[in-house]
């Protein structure tokens, strides 16, 4: 054998065993993976799943609204539509809502106060994905067979769940901006990002008086605005108040918390101001948005996105209603996150996503590609900012209030 012929030996020998190697590693790798995805429950990723059908829902119940008519026709030989009267538009959002509701509150029932990851509930929350679908599509159909003072009935009962998903969502968001700012304030923080924690804090409070001015510009341009004046000037003094607040001896908070709810409560403050009428002569930037529309349709498109986006990240955050911590530390067997919470809130945004398509008031004919258009809307949301507010404040001189107490209580008992 010629040195040549060994050496090409040599070299067929490695490449196959490179080969081989590959092969196996790429066999390991699929089979790794499917055991991930089929052999055994995964609830991180099934909250995903949850979150695709409520987009789902939403994107069927704005078609029954705005393309109801000649998308489906077919619903007209139904009795209980008369005609498509109550299926399609207003009553047929709320159909879909309710139909959603009933599919998440089902779950909420059947996977409530599970604890560990061994328990038959986290299969079924996890699993059964064929069923569950069957489920959700049966209760959604069911609910065009139902009669229409039922489904009135579920849109007024709908403003109260809707309203409670607010609640819960904003005391979310008002306690991550206060976890968020723990975490910058702690030491380890301070040492690494000292500077860069220091100008988010001042970007975050002068882009909110920022957005003040801008709001004072577009939607207050004559004295006569006089209910948007009210609005852009309370939100300042809550921007104002929540700093003063944070800022005091007692509390110390910094900058960043109030920076950033600033940034949050005028947020709602314009969303409040743009859900107002388009027919409004203040609102001069919702005429424009109305005359193109491309600006309309993006609106509608991230609105929508911002919804299941806000709900899921509620559902996942299952400790924002508890105020007090809890004893001991996790095992490694417990839950990543309450389902039972979960599918509550998302069963609570089903009220909510059908009360934003019909301006919160099911008789309001709303435009195509429009979305919280009303005053019910605007006041909605004014309520919300202010409460948020009212939330962060709170939360900010509880536990000041507490600890006075304590102190109070132990110098009685001494004495």
């Amino acid at each position: 054998m010629t040195l040549g012929a060994a050496a090409d030996d040599m070299e067929a020998a490695g490449g196959e065993r490179i080969s081989g190697r590959r092969a196996r590693f790429t066999e390991d790798w699929c089979c790794c993976a499917c055991a991930g995805l089929f052999l055994g429950p995964n609830p991180m990723m099934a909250r995903y799943m949850y979150a695709l059908i409520f987009l789902v829902t939403n994107l069927l119940a704005w078609t029954l609204r705005d393309y109801g008519d000649s998308a489906l026709a077919e619903l007209q030989r139904l009795k209980v539509c008369q005609g498509a009267r109550y299926c399609l538009g207003a009553e047929g959002v709320l159909r879909v809502s309710l139909g959603c509701f009933l599919f998440f509150f089902v779950m909420f029932l059947s996977t409530v106060n599970t604890r560990k990851v061994h328990e038959c509930r986290n299969s079924w929350h996890s699993e059964w994905w064929p069923v569950k679908l069957v489920l959700w599509l049966g209760l959604t159909v069911v609910t065009f067979l139902a009669p229409s003072p039922l489904v009135q009935l579920y849109g007024k009962v709908a403003h109260f769940g809707a309203g409670a998903f607010l609640v819960i969502q904003l005391i979310s968001v008002t306690r991550f901006i206060m976890w968020l700012n723990d975490w910058c304030r702690s030491e380890i923080s301070q040492k690494r990002c000292h500077l860069q924690i220091q100008v988010v804090s001042i970007v975050t409070y002068v882009g909110s008086l920022l957005g003040i001015v801008l709001m004072y510009v577009w939607y207050a341009p004559s004295l006569s605005c006089k209910l948007n004046i009210l609005f852009i000037t309370v939100t300042l003094v809550l921007v104002q108040l929540m700093t003063f607040v944070s800022m005091s001896s007692k509390v110390k908070a910094g900058y960043l918390a109030p920076g950033l709810m600033g940034i949050y409560v005028v947020f709602l403050c314009w969303s409040a101001i743009r859900s107002e009428p388009h027919t409004e002569v203040c609102n001069k930037k919702a005429e424009v948005a109305t005359s193109a529309d491309w600006v309309n349709i993006a609106s509608f498109v991230i609105a929508v996105i911002v919804i299941v986006a806000a709900t899921f990240s509620t559902g996942i955050d299952s400790k924002c209603l508890q105020f007090k911590q809890a004893e001991g530390e996790s095992e490694e067997d417990d839950i990543p996150y309450g389902f039972g919470f979960f599918h509550l809130v998302f069963a609570m945004g089903a009220m909510y996503f059908a009360m934003i398509f019909v301006g919160w008031n099911a008789s309001h004919t709303m435009e195509r590609w429009t979305i919280d258009v009303g005053w019910a809307s605007t006041w909605v949301r004014i309520g919300n900012e202010w409460l948020a507010a009212l939330v962060y404040i709170w939360m900010m001189i509880a536990p000041v209030i507490w600890k006075t107490r304590q102190v109070g209580s132990s110098a009685e008992t001494e004495t």
